[in-house]
């Protein structure tokens, strides 16, 4: 339950962080967090420290929890690391992946597919969490899924907002289903570079993504 409650408090604020809604340097006051989400302050101790696991807060010792909210060019320049991470893990995917690990791909896209057909881009995010998941092991490399892991989860809250933009969720499937074929395939180029486009956000895909943090969606 505990746990539960932890998670809940982690996304709502890390939700509001992500659209603006709490800005950089506030104070995450335990008292207040505990009302707003109606839990004790144990789950919310256990969010701030999650916060702070995912750089987007800072413990300060006699002072409490702040806020450390990413710039813009600290988001553009952590979404060309990720892509460049992700086509890599593709790359090697596509030269070593196994029959059952490409199995198991194809069935988390489906998964994907799933969460489309519901209508919930919070399960298609947790789904396409999945599909990624499945090329970092196939990558063969701990060391490369690891830093794309990390950096992952530094910029969940804010792809997790991009699914939400308007025809976002089936244009990423497709691509899913092109990273998919170039990695079955063999074609390490086609999968590296199709890998890095689904990730980077640039031109529309971009400013759709700030329109919706101005408007707090």
């Amino acid at each position: 339950m505990s746990s539960r409650a932890a998670t809940r408090v982690f996304q709502g604020v890390e939700e509001q962080i992500a659209t603006g809604q709490l800005k950089d340097g506030a104070k995450l006051d335990e008292a207040s967090l505990a009302e707003r989400f109606e839990v004790s302050r144990t789950p919310v101790r256990e969010a701030l420290l999650q916060l702070v696991g995912s750089g987007l807060a800072t413990q300060i010792p006699k002072r409490g929890c702040f806020v450390k909210a990413p710039s813009l060019r600290d988001m553009v320049e952590m979404f060309e690391v990720m892509s460049e991470l992700e086509g890599m893990c593709a790359r090697l995917a596509a030269r070593r992946i196994s029959d059952q690990q490409l199995a198991e791909l194809k069935a988390a896209n489906a998964g994907c597919e799933d969460a489309i057909k519901a209508n919930d881009s919070d399960l298609y995010y947790h789904k396409n969490v999945d599909f990624h998941e499945c090329i970092y092991i196939a990558c063969g490399n701990s060391f490369l899924a690891n830093e794309t892991r990390s950096l992952r989860r530094r910029l969940q809250s804010f792809r997790r907002l991009q699914l939400r933009v308007r025809g976002r969720m089936p244009q990423s499937l497709g691509e899913h289903f092109e990273i998919v074929n170039a990695i079955e395939s063999g074609d390490a180029d086609q999968a590296d570079r199709i890998s890095r486009q689904h990730v980077m956000i640039q031109g529309e895909r971009f400013h759709d993504l700030l329109v919706h943090m101005e408007q707090g969606v």
